[in-house]
């Protein structure tokens, strides 16, 4: 027996939804201009705005990598020759939040100069379309990628992201520079037993710390001194008119296993609580 045409329809409209469900959403048109900083998804591209960022007087213990870090994004936002960064180092230790400030000390001496686009780890592998729009733009961008890291049976990933800093057959574009955070200099693990290896020992090195190489700047960032925790915390506690206690902070920061930026503003986050503050 025939379906009738009204058990026809249903089917199709059944199987129209299913073919919709599964078919990845289209991405809304975006305005490139219209926010200071941009999230790039697996499926989506959402603005963010205001940017959220801390004073750059704010980040104590870091004065040097500041100095080179800054100084690179403000010739990115002029549009002059810029470097590709590799912030690498002690965890906790402001390097992601040093990006963030660092574009908006540029957007405020340059408006509308300069934006962030922060890729999530699942979009890494659309990364060269998005440098191919970002270049269309009339505005510069600084690529951000934070905590990246490879794993050893991850061989595409590494390669990917190396042929695009240097030596791919496309021409990058003049107005997008990448900046990556890692806990490694290598962002690759390595082992001991790569030097072990019977047969060409130091290719396996150097293929791996050729991804590094291909950062025309990278800045290490170092665990943090006792002195260096307590002037981030008062230097905090100073802008946010915060009492504090020195036993107290060092207190803090034995119970959390360590001193780092990342504690000594939990510490700070704990004070404004106990007074009844919001940050």
């Amino acid at each position: 027996m025939s379906d009738s045409p009204e058990e026809m329809g249903d089917a199709l409209t059944r199987i129209a939804s299913a073919l919709e469900r599964l078919t990845p959403l289209q991405p809304e048109p975006v305005d490139w201009t219209s926010a200071p900083a941009f999230v790039f998804g697996k499926r989506q591209i959402r603005a963010v705005d205001p940017l959220d960022a801390p004073k750059l007087d704010l980040l104590r213990g870091i004065d040097e990598q500041k100095e080179r870090v800054v100084a690179n994004v403000m010739r990115l936002a002029q549009g002059f020759a810029a470097h590709d960064m590799l912030l690498w180092g002690a965890r906790g230790m402001g390097k992601s939040a040093l990006l963030r400030s660092a574009v908006a000390a540029a957007q405020a001496s340059h408006p509308g100069g300069i934006a962030l686009a922060q890729v999530t780890h699942e979009a890494l592998p659309d990364l060269t379309g998005l440098f191919s729009v970002l270049g269309e733009q009339q505005r510069h961008f600084l690529v951000f990628i934070d905590d990246l890291g490879f794993e050893d049976v991850d061989g595409s990933g590494p390669r990917q992201l190396r042929s695009w800093l240097e030596g791919g057959v496309e021409a990058r574009p003049a107005n997008v520079r990448l900046a990556v955070t890692s806990n490694r200099r290598a962002i690759v693990a390595r082992h001991l037993s790569e030097q072990d290896d019977p047969v060409n020992p130091r290719d396996a090195v150097d293929d791996k710390l050729a991804l590094a190489d291909r950062f025309g700047m990278s800045v290490g960032f170092h665990n943090c001194s006792q002195d260096d925790y307590l002037e981030i915390i008062g230097a905090y506690a100073n802008d946010y008119a915060l009492d504090w206690d020195r036993d107290d902070a060092l207190e803090w920061s034995r119970r959390r296993g360590g001193r780092s930026g990342r504690v000594a503003w939990q510490y700070v986050v704990e004070l404004a609580g106990r007074a009844g503050r919001s940050l």
